[in-house]
């Protein structure tokens, strides 16, 4: 038995505009049709003996990741989720993974950690992997998978290897930091240093043992956690963790609280067309180059150019006598950067988070778990909006303290409750909300609903907003929801 554990977290800042907060890294398409999370949903569905998925996000990513789960269209089984209320490095995910794991599976279940946003380009040569690491762990072990350096990378931690155990593993010496470009070449020059991947494989007890014995703490605090969620059942495929006691495990990565400091990891070397993708100079490499070096992802004329790659989302784009760059091309945000700078875009968010800007978490498009809307035009005093509902997805019950708006119907047909009127809206037909009036939109037939919305009022932001009732359970978050939406 082997329990695939996607790891599904984190806001990805080195790959903005493309990757924000509210539509993060596992979701972008690189090179390909479908998310890195549907590519690793297949990749854990096809290895020998596999379970059901279990998928440890945030809660608000949750409809997300079922219609990335819905978009493969049965290629991989349902998935189980752990909802995190919040952040906490990968410690406390994987915990709660183990936790859940031997509740669901008994002690014994090989669990197999994967972060849902790396690519690995040979899917065969990771099953091989898999299989000596699922070996080595029902001996007992806890093992990750170190890549075989190709280049000396300084963006990457490594793992100094020692003696041979059988079965392709090696006993772990130590893990080293991210190393300066020097000590990289020395590392890689040595032979007896791997790349940390990140992913790793144990049994479930082993994993709970190690908490027990060098995180006391976290693990009674996992265990609380457990017990407080109120569906922890085999039958939930949901599990929103107890945010109280979930704030009581420290934030901590599981490499720091357990794997450098057990006495029994083991490294599987690997050489799987591995990458973290961890930037855009790393996803550009994902992409086949031109005789120039250019590589591209959209509607791109390259002129007299070299190494460069764009990418654009919409409309044309032309690069001429330029190299070594990186262009990418957003509705609302446009990213230009030395080629060997882009670890450096990190710190766009943050100066775009010190500015108040919300354009280090929304795009012009932002996915709810009802559908998504678009902001067409934001202005002083009014917004407009195209608003598309699913069939049979209704937003909340809601008001507003600052804003009016209006509602045209575009296709579809509305069912709209405001005030004290339930109204069914056609094409072309229209509402007038005043503020202080509750309302609510839904979808009650077959096809998309689309409207477009006009906001009037001294005050648009996002975060006007009060919910009475909604399906989705975000009643209690208005408060600190600052990016919250209808």
């Amino acid at each position: 038995m082997l329990v695939p554990v996607i790891l599904s977290g984190g806001a990805g800042t080195r790959l903005w505009p493309v990757s924000r907060e509210g539509l993060p890294k596992p979701f972008m398409k690189v090179a390909g049709e479908r998310s890195l999370l549907q590519e690793t949903l297949l990749r854990g569905e096809s290895l020998p003996g596999a379970e059901r998925p279990v998928v440890v996000t945030n809660r608000d990513y949750l409809f997300l990741s079922r219609d990335e789960l819905d978009g493969l269209k049965g290629a991989v089984r349902p998935a189980r989720f752990l909802l995190e209320p919040f952040g906490r490095n990968t410690a406390p995910a994987i915990l709660m993974a183990a936790i859940a794991v031997a509740q669901w599976h008994g002690d014994d279940a090989v669990m197999l950690v994967m972060p849902a946003d790396h690519v690995i380009e040979d899917r065969a040569a990771f099953a091989q992997s898999v299989a000596h690491a699922a070996a080595l762990a029902r001996g007992g072990r806890l093992v990750t998978f170190g890549i075989r350096p190709t280049r000396p990378e300084t963006g990457y931690g490594y793992i100094e290897t020692g003696d041979a155990l059988g079965g392709d593993g090696l006993r772990v010496k130590r893990f080293v930091e991210k190393p300066d470009a020097a000590r990289a070449r020395e590392f890689v020059q040595s032979g007896t240093f791997l790349w940390n991947s990140g992913i790793f494989c144990f049994r479930a007890r082993d994993m709970i043992a190690a908490f027990d014995a060098l995180e006391p703490a976290m693990s009674k605090a996992g265990r609380d956690c457990w017990t407080a969620s109120s569906t922890a059942t085999s039958a939930a495929d949901a599990i929103e963790l107890d945010k109280a006691c979930f704030d009581g495990m420290r934030s901590v990565s599981i490499d720091y609280a357990i794997f450098e400091r057990a006495p029994e990891v083991a490294v599987v070397p690997c050489s799987i067309g591995w990458s973290d993708v961890g930037s855009w100079k790393e996803i550009a490499d994902c992409y086949a180059p031109d005789a120039a070096g250019n590589r591209s992802d959209g509607d791109v004329m390259f002129v007299d150019s070299r190494d460069t790659f764009v990418l654009c989302d919409g409309r044309m784009a032309a690069a001429i006598g330029v190299s070594n760059l990186i262009v990418i091309d957003t509705p609302d945000a446009l990213l230009v950067a030395d080629r060997e700078r882009t670890q450096d875009v990190k710190k766009v968010v943050e100066r775009l988070k010190a500015s108040g800007s919300d354009k280090h978490q929304l795009h012009l498009t932002v996915a709810r778990p009802w559908g998504t809307y678009t902001v067409l035009q934001d202005s002083a005093r009014f917004k407009i909006k195209r608003v598309e509902v699913k069939p049979g997805a209704s937003l909340s019950l809601q008001m507003h303290h600052h804003r009016n708006e209006h509602w045209v119907v575009v296709s579809g047909t509305a069912l709209v409750v405001n005030g004290d009127m339930t109204l069914t809206l056609q094409t072309n037909e229209s509402t007038y909300i005043p503020a202080g009036h509750r309302h609510r939109l839904e979808n009650p037939g077959q096809d998309n609903l689309v409207i477009i919305e006009v906001q009037v009022g001294d005050y648009l932001g996002e975060d006007d907003i009060v919910r009475f009732e909604d399906r989705y359970g975000r009643v209690a978050d208005d408060a600190p929801a600052k990016r919250a939406a209808a």
